[in-house]
């Protein structure tokens, strides 16, 4: 996770959260993808007073444990997933119920995270990178790689367009436009979130799938270690716990 590098040209320095953003949404491929990366700043941006929407795009059923039934396993990730956005305050969580395992970012994926973003109408998108990483596999799942390009596709720009997808319109869904997204793990990094005050919320969180976090053996030290090896190598002042992001904005 850490060795994000920031923008040299522009010291990095800790945004601050409270009254800028009034509703956020967080779109992601997988239960636990925001967990492990950004429920932080989900937590953050709830003690700011905005409002968080989670939108999973599939239920991460073709996951482990790998002998369980598939539709027992969907129903308890999205057991997990509630419970886990619960620990940050998160209470709404949208299900677009897309097959895991198999996402792709085509025209379909495109309307269905539009008509997401309509409906939420967030002024603040946060994302998953679009970028493949050669150096962590793991770091690129295809589905992760699907569900980041199909959304910047969707926030522009599908969502705010009136002629993109005009079936949705037809149904009630009005265009709209978000201006500002924050992709996580692409390079160079230049928004900073101070999650001190919220990382035992983000380990409650990322716990709460004990189907998927069995393999890890103190959830606590990872998520400590992430944050702070993640201020250091953005030259955040020692102790900081941060996570960071790429700003992307199409106003």
């Amino acid at each position: 996770q850490p060795d994000s590098v920031s923008n040299l040209e522009n010291p990095p320095q800790l945004i601050d959260l409270d009254g800028t953003y009034k509703h956020a949404m967080v779109i992601v491929a997988h239960p636990d993808d925001i967990d492990f990366g950004m429920a932080g700043t989900a937590g953050a941006l709830v003690d700011a007073g905005a409002e968080v929407s989670y939108c999973l795009v599939s239920s991460g059923e073709a996951g482990i444990p790998e002998d369980m039934d598939r539709d027992e396993l969907r129903e308890m990730r999205i057991r997990e997933q509630t419970a886990a956005a619960a620990a940050v305050g998160v209470s709404d969580l949208l299900w677009l119920g897309q097959p895991d395992g198999a996402l792709v970012a085509d025209l379909h994926l495109r309307k269905v995270i539009s008509q997401a973003i309509r409906e939420v109408k967030p002024d603040l998108v946060l994302t998953q990178s679009p970028e493949r990483r050669w150096d962590r596999a793991f770091a690129s799942h295809p589905d992760h790689l699907a569900v980041a390009e199909a959304t910047m596709a969707a926030v522009y720009p599908d969502a705010r367009n009136p002629h993109a997808h005009p079936e949705l319109a037809a149904a009630g869904h009005e265009p709209h436009a978000v201006n500002e997204v924050w992709v996580g793990m692409l390079e160079p990094v230049d928004v900073f979130v101070d999650i001190s005050a919220v990382i035992d919320r983000k380990i409650k969180a990322l716990s709460s799938h004990t189907s998927q976090v069995s393999w890890i053996s103190d959830v606590d030290a990872l998520l400590r270690g992430w944050a702070i090896e993640m201020a250091e190598a953005n030259g955040l002042p020692a102790g900081s716990m941060i996570e960071s992001f790429r700003r992307v904005t199409t106003g």
